[in-house]
């Protein structure tokens, strides 16, 4: 069953989340996922929107986002992603 990574970002170190950023498609590349959408210009339909930028992600699996978010070479980027962002994230499935 497909799952789908949200992503809320609030980006407040543009350099330093440039350091993840420069590095991240090599990464990901190497795993099933793919990316949807990248948009720091969300159309708000309801509510508050405090995130400068908001990332979706598409994986087969739960199994195959897990091998992505625990793989050394991305926790090795994702000290620069913490260090220039603040970050909420969840996890869904698919219908």
């Amino acid at each position: 069953m497909s799952v789908y990574i949200l992503s809320r970002l609030t980006i407040h170190d543009r350099l330093e989340y440039e350091k993840h950023e420069s590095q991240f498609e090599s990464i990901f590349s190497k795993f099933d996922g793919k990316v949807l959408s990248i948009d720091e210009d969300p159309l708000i339909l309801a509510g508050e929107w405090e995130a400068t930028r908001s990332v979706l992600m598409e994986f087969p699996s739960k199994e195959s986002a897990f091998a992505w978010m625990q793989s050394d070479d991305y926790q090795r980027i994702s000290k620069h992603r913490d260090a220039g962002s603040t970050l909420s994230s969840i996890l869904v499935k698919s219908l």
